[in-house]
């Protein structure tokens, strides 16, 4: 299936490439010629992922990502003008597969599986769409089953798409994960053992603040044994931005203290929190005009609640509207020593 242009991508979906390079995309805002997205398998005979004859290698931190792409395909790396920053993407003259989660969802519940992670994937729908009454037509497939490099042992990688499904879903999932009903279970303290040293290659926290974080997440754990993610997206209809409707410009890295006063976000990808009395630890920006913290990576969701006190650490980015207003934020999973922790748990 090649590619037509436009592209119409977002969040969890992944783009093919005709260097043999597989993407995921980031966020829900593009520009008109390229796609936001990091590189995730790159062809490798010495992979062990295997699709057809070809075999593929998974890359995983951000280090490795940028770093491959700079010694071997620099066209995908360009400075983008309204982000202001060096991004990943993929040009739409070179992308030639488009993998929508809906679509591979369809797929697998059309047919018998024989595949036990497809299998359980589909079981895993099946539960959630009875639980909650979501329309399995919202409900998508990613990771790499999205693109049929998964292994026996990989994870459920679910999106909910639509405000309201996701709120649905994650309240439901909640009540699941506490009463340990239809073979959902939270991460017991070796499953979070396990995710916090995959996760310390590029987001460095204390393992006791990981623990307290994590361990309140209701969008992972773990099916009949599985472990399992949803990442929660609007729908195209409930996307307010547009490219260009905004510009956005590095200012610098600093440490903030800060109260969540809205976490009504926290829980999408990409996820926000409005926050104020801030006050600037280290660094320097505008303690007036910071009144938000965002992330593009699902590890920051749902981080913090409403009234809670956090530090936080990442890029200062400010924020310029296409009438002149302006605000400050917070951008963190950029960089390892990006956190955001409840104020007092250590």
């Amino acid at each position: 299936m090649d590619l037509k242009c436009p592209v119409k991508a977002r969040e969890g979906d992944f783009i093919e490439s005709v260097d043999g390079l597989i993407f995921d995309v980031k966020g829900l805002v593009h520009p008109p010629d390229r796609i936001i997205a990091y590189v995730r398998y790159v062809e490798s005979s010495m992979g062990n992922r295997v699709r057809g004859d070809r075999r593929y290698l998974k890359v995983y931190s951000l280090s490795e990502r940028e770093n491959l792409l700079r010694s071997r395909y620099p066209h995908y790396i360009h400075y983008n003008e309204v982000f202001g920053e060096w991004l990943e993407s993929v040009p739409l003259n070179l992308a030639v597969k488009h993998y929508q989660p809906i679509q591979k969802t369809m797929e697998i519940f059309k047919g018998d599986q024989q595949d036990k992670v497809k299998a359980d994937l589909r079981d895993f729908i099946e539960e959630l769409h009875d639980a909650t009454s979501i329309s399995v037509g919202n409900i998508g497939v990613s990771g790499s089953v999205l693109v049929d490099l998964h292994t026996t042992n990989s994870d459920i990688d679910i999106i909910i798409y639509g405000r309201n499904n996701c709120i649905t879903a994650y309240n439901e999932l909640r009540l699941l994960l506490s009463e340990r009903r239809r073979g959902f279970s939270p991460f017991d303290r070796d499953d979070l053992k396990n995710l916090y040293n995959f996760r310390s290659r590029d987001t460095l926290m204390p393992f006791k603040e990981f623990c307290f974080h994590e361990s309140r997440k209701a969008f992972q754990g773990k099916f009949h044994g599985r472990a399992f993610f949803v990442r929660f997206v609007v729908d195209w209809s409930e996307i307010d931005e547009r490219y260009g409707d905004r510009t956005y410009r590095d200012v610098g890295y600093a440490r903030i203290k800060a109260v969540i006063e809205d976490d009504s976000n926290s829980i999408f990808t990409p996820c926000s929190y409005r926050i104020f009395n801030v006050k600037v630890l280290e660094g320097k920006c505008n303690e007036r005009l910071l009144d938000e913290i965002v992330s593009f990576r699902g590890r920051f969701c749902d981080q913090a609640r409403k009234g809670e006190s956090i530090i936080a650490q990442g890029k200062v980015e400010r924020v310029i509207g296409r009438d002149g207003s302006e605000h400050y934020r917070i951008v963190l999973g950029n960089q390892p020593s990006d956190f955001m922790i409840i104020e007092g748990i250590s």
